[in-house]
């Protein structure tokens, strides 16, 4: 049985990498931990029960987006103060295109994309974490990036080199 331990340090180990996933979803930092912090909350109950943590988690995190996307309820809510800004490297401009063309995207296809691009996971192992079979994958894939480049248009020449 593992222990409330085992977890602090599984939670510790993987909220970055899980934060970047959560933040290339979202696109939004708050929502993002939000995210985060509800995958780990969900992971908490069912603890003792979960072989592989990594996969556990990510899949988790991956369909409570998808979920929270399909809901009505879901909305995005304007602040008039802006968060500070982080510094980050490479061409801001070609992020933000990136950012805003993932974010016009169905939240089932941007999953794949992220998943498949940005993960750096295979189709088996996308659809096993989406519970879809890999055809499917691979067809969603194709759609999502046909429709990723003609939200892009010319900037997608650029993102071959991210």
């Amino acid at each position: 049985m593992k222990g409330i331990t085992e977890f602090e340090e599984f939670a510790r180990a993987r909220v970055g990498p899980l934060y970047r996933t959560a933040w290339l979803l979202c696109g939004d930092r708050h929502h993002a931990e939000d995210l985060v912090q509800d995958t780990l909350a969900n992971m908490l109950k069912v603890w003792g029960r979960i072989d592989t943590p990594e996969a556990y988690a990510r899949t988790a995190l991956v369909r409570t987006f998808v979920s929270q996307r399909r809901r009505r309820s879901w909305s995005e809510r304007p602040t008039a103060d802006l968060p500070e800004q982080v510094q980050a490297s490479g061409d801001p401009d070609l992020r933000i295109a990136l950012a805003r063309a993932l974010g016009e995207l169905l939240p089932l296809d941007r999953a794949v994309l992220v998943l498949r691009y940005f993960e750096d996971r295979s189709v088996e192992q996308v659809a096993l974490d989406l519970g879809k079979k890999p055809s499917a994958i691979t067809t969603r894939t194709a759609r999502a990036l046909e429709r990723l480049r003609a939200v892009l248009g010319d900037d997608a020449i650029h993102l071959i080199a991210l």
